[in-house]
């Protein structure tokens, strides 16, 4: 199994081989709390600033968002 780059608390290995490592070090993820709706209005703005980002897949931000269990500006739970 890969491990996260130094400073990182996840990692995914895409099917190409490549590894991407994101999320802060010993952070703690709560969707559907304030704290889960702030990050996502946060990370939502980020998306608009980073259209290549928002694009890909596998990018940190949308893996986090996933993470995080956005859906627009609010963390919602499945």
């Amino acid at each position: 199994m890969a491990k996260p780059a130094k400073g990182k608390a996840k990692v995914k290995v895409t099917s190409t081989g490549k590894k991407v490592s994101y999320g802060a070090k010993g952070a703690k993820v709560a969707p559907n709390t304030p704290k889960g709706d702030a990050y996502c209005a946060r990370s939502a703005a980020q998306m608009k600033q980073y259209p290549k980002a928002a694009k890909d897949p596998n990018s940190p931000l949308r893996l986090s968002r996933k993470r995080w269990q956005c859906s627009g500006k609010k963390s919602v739970k499945k």
